[in-house]
């Protein structure tokens, strides 16, 4: 259980960096990379970006499951 967890949580951490990194700055960041930076929106945030949040969140949200369960099995094993 505790090895599964950390695998998890090793997974998580590194989807959510690679999804922190794709967002837009003010820069561009990394998005620009893979053609993020070419797109120009009058009206605000495109769809894709918006998904993009919404799943950085999602992993988010899991990232912090995992951390929580990883100390709990570590503290009450």
């Amino acid at each position: 259980m505790k090895l599964a967890l950390e695998i998890f949580l090793i997974i998580s951490s590194l989807l959510l960096m690679l999804f922190i990194l794709l967002h837009r700055g003010k820069g561009g960041g990394l998005s620009s990379l893979f053609g993020g930076g070419v797109q120009s929106s009058l009206s605000g945030s495109s769809v894709v970006e918006r998904n993009l949040d919404r799943v950085t969140i999602i992993v988010a949200v899991l990232w912090l499951i995992a951390i929580v369960a990883v100390g709990l099995v570590v503290r009450f094993s």
